[in-house]
């Protein structure tokens, strides 16, 4: 296969850290076009990756010079690209959360079996070693039954990291939709379905908004969880985390605790049972402190799957799947109640 043309469409933080200089670092990728509502934005970042700037994405979309684009706009613009690129016959990574509702989720899905082109999600968190390696720990009854978890993300906001600062569509609902549960949440809510190997069933949540007084979005929630075998946790996520990040898990089994990102130097420590203690130097988590330095990897398995025609690492599905988790937990909140957040995918009518 010729070398995949590539577009970046939103011109934020999270492109130029993240998919820009990944997709730089692939040698099966050209980046042709970047998409920016700010025009001068798009130059400066078109210049510095020699392509050509667009202040507006259909005319990127309809230019047909991109065989694939990321979308890394504000959330509530995700679905409609998303669509349309799909509906062009371009290939789409869409950055987290997928949609604003399961609806638009719904569409995206059907957008890109109809058009036979990929939809990836970019939840990166599944590809941090140290949560492969409890995966497969898991997996392969290394700490026996599961009876609960904790995990938590947080720091102090994305006005800290954000090229718009407080000025940053993440504060605004009607660019966002939510706050901290849909930027840092549903990454969470994705790791412990990808780690524990089940779907989440019920969903009790408190989300609201107390550091961040000029937003108009969530900044804390907490939630707790139970997966289809009986499991139970919490999940917690914060934009009020004034010291450090804190990006870490727990997973308590019959045989051993798992203790994920939770220490400066071993990234996976193993407390077992019998008193055995492994550690595991696996290379750190991906922070927004690191300036990019560590990969994400999420480019790489985004390519991979088109060059070699495969499903995505990260599917549409499973976007929806994590995504249906935070949106069972604003529900939650509104209404005082156990919601369940089981997303279907619905039959194509024949």
């Amino acid at each position: 296969m010729s070398t995949l043309k590539v577009g970046v469409i939103g011109c934020g933080s999270i492109a130029q850290n993240r998919h820009l200089p990944e997709y730089k670092m692939n040698k099966e990728v050209e980046i042709v076009a970047v998409c920016d509502i700010n025009e001068q934005r798009a130059m400066e970042v078109a210049e510095r990756y020699g392509a050509k700037a667009y202040i507006n994405y259909e005319e990127l979309l309809a230019s047909g010079t991109v065989d694939a684009v990321s979308v890394c706009t504000p959330n509530y613009l995700h679905a409609p690209i998303s669509i349309l690129a799909l509906n062009k016959g371009i290939h789409v990574l869409c950055e987290k959360p997928m949609a604003t509702s399961s609806e638009e989720a719904q569409a995206m899905i059907q957008a890109a079996n109809e058009s036979g082109k990929k939809l990836m999600i970019g939840h990166n968190q599944r590809f941090v070693s140290s949560h492969q390696k409890a995966r497969q720990l898991i997996e392969t009854g290394e700490i026996g039954k599961i009876y609960s978890f904790r995990t938590t993300f947080g720091h102090g906001g994305p006005e800290q990291w954000s090229v718009d600062g407080k000025e940053s569509w993440f504060f605004k609902k009607n660019e966002a939709f939510i706050g901290a549960m849909g930027d840092l949440g549903v990454h969470k809510t994705d790791l412990l379905r990808y780690i524990l190997g089940e779907e989440i069933v019920e969903v009790g949540a408190f989300v609201q908004t107390t550091a961040k007084d000029f937003a108009n979005v969530d900044d804390n929630a907490v939630c707790v969880l139970k997966t289809e075998s009986g499991m139970i946790g919490t999940l917690a996520s914060s934009w009020a985390y004034v010291g450090q990040e804190d990006n870490s898990t727990i997973i308590y089994g019959e045989k051993g605790i798992l203790r994920l990102e939770d220490h400066p130097m071993y990234s996976l420590i193993v407390q077992y049972a019998t008193g055995e203690v492994v550690n595991y130097e696996l290379g750190k988590i991906q922070s927004n402190d690191d300036g990019g330095q560590n990969n994400s990897h999420v480019i790489e398995h985004f390519v991979h799957a088109i060059v070699e025609d495969k499903e995505p690492a990260v599917s549409g599905e499973e976007g929806a799947k994590s995504l249906s988790v935070i949106l069972a937990a604003l529900e939650s909140h509104e209404s005082k109640q156990i919601v369940s957040p089981l997303f279907k995918v619905k039959e194509p009518v024949a």
